[in-house]
Formats: C-alpha cells, structure tokens, sequence
C-alpha cells in the first residue's frame, strides 16, 4: 500500500471489529488555504456514527457543518486524522449504494425528468430490479407522486429539494446525509418532509445525519451535535417530539 502523505492517515477498509460502526473519525481535520493564511473548516474532531444512529449536526451557516459532511460521505478528504468506514468498505464503494447524499442546492439533471432523476443512483448501484418501481414509492412517501413526469425547472424551490431526499432514500443505503433539508420549506412541509426521513428508516439500521440550523428539526433526532467555528461537541441524547 503506497505511504499516506504525513499527517493524513485514512483507511477505508471493510475490516473492523464492531461492524456496526458505519463511520469512525479520530482527530479528523479540514484545513483550507486563503489569502496565505491557513483557515481551519473543521478544527479536530473526534466522532463514530452507528448503525441506527440518528443525529442532528445542529450550527449556523457557514459553521463547517457541510464541510464535516463532505468529509463523512467521502467527497472531500481531510487535511490529517483518521477517518473510516468500518462497516460500509472501501472508500470507492461508498456511494450510490451504501451512503445516500442531500445537498443543499437540489442538484437534479435538467434534461430528465423528476422519476428518471431519481432512478440515477439505482441504476449506477447495478443491483436494483425494478428501478423505476423503488423510485415511484419514494415519490409517493415524500408526497410527490404527482409530479414523476415533470422536469426540474417546472419544479418549486422546496418540490426540488424534496425529490432530491426521495432520490437520496430510494437506494435504501445504510448512511443518510442530509444537508439542510428543510431549508427551503415551510414549516408545515418541513415537518412532512423529516416525518418522511425518519419513516424511510423503520425496519432497518441505517443512520441519518442531518445538518441543520433549525432547532425543530434537532429536536427530531436521537442525539445532537453542535458545530460552532469548525468545532464538533458531542451532546447528550435529544428527546424526539
């Protein structure tokens, strides 16, 4: 195996001894250069996310909570620490799979419609029968069966984000990450939405890890982290409503 660059130590392996630990990271760091300053996204952080977990990344905008997500879906790499996924695997088999992703912005392919969007990740898995039949029944528990066959710029703001979840969900992967999902919706869909999230859950042990800087939404979760400045504090456990 090739030397890891000094002070950046990451193994992606599936071999672990507590197989229901999804993502474990040690003294994990983001550092970004700017202006010949060094700015710190994510001072060291220490944090483990289980099967069944269910947590709130709970800060303002611009507290590194995307960056911490980022780094925990695989898409960024950190400057040092160690991050893993002991029982997901590789880094490389991460996504679609495995780890299912909501961004901020909705990010839908403009030339498909809201169905065949969210068929994309079923059909790169490649282990998915019937792809547009687990894409339907995403729609219809996010309440969006009516608009399959729309494309994304006959959408609203909040319908985007919406089939945005329902194609992050439709996988059924072990991992839910979930940038400021509600952002763009209004209270009462807001909680319809989260109502939707956790339901997608029953029956399994995936994790959901949701970044927000909504209190109500926080208080959905199991458990709490806050991010403050690129600093992670782990909370107690959060009373669900």
């Amino acid at each position: 195996m090739p030397r890891a660059p000094i002070g950046l130590f990451i193994f992606a392996t599936g071999e672990s001894a507590i197989p229901d630990i999804l993502v474990e990271g040690k003294e994990v760091t983001r550092r970004f250069s700017q202006g010949g300053s060094d700015i710190y996204a994510l001072q060291p952080a220490l944090f483990e996310i289980g099967a069944g977990d269910q947590i709130a990344l709970l800060g303002r905008s611009g507290s590194g909570k995307s960056t911490l997500l980022h780094l925990i879906a695989g898409l960024d790499t950190p400057t040092s620490g160690l991050l893993r996924w002991p029982a997901l695997g590789p880094h490389d088999a991460l996504r679609p799979g495995f780890v299912g992703i909501v961004f901020q912005a909705p990010s839908l392919i403009p030339t498909l419609n809201v169905v065949e969007n969210i068929e994309v990740p079923l059909r790169i898995a490649g282990n998915i029968s019937s792809p547009k039949t687990r894409a339907l029944a995403a729609l219809e528990s996010l309440g969006l069966a009516d608009i399959a066959d729309k494309v994304p710029d006959e959408l609203s703001g909040g319908q985007a984000q919406r089939v945005a979840l329902a194609r992050a969900i439709a996988p059924k992967p072990r991992l839910i990450l979930a940038d400021e999902p509600t952002g763009q919706l209004d209270q009462s869909i807001a909680r319809q939405t989260v109502d939707a999230l956790l339901n997608s859950l029953e029956g399994s042990d995936a994790a959901l890890l949701v970044a927000t800087h909504d209190p109500s939404v926080a208080r959905r979760m199991k458990t709490t982290w806050l991010m403050d400045h690129g600093r992670l504090q782990l909370t107690a456990m959060a009373e669900s409503t």
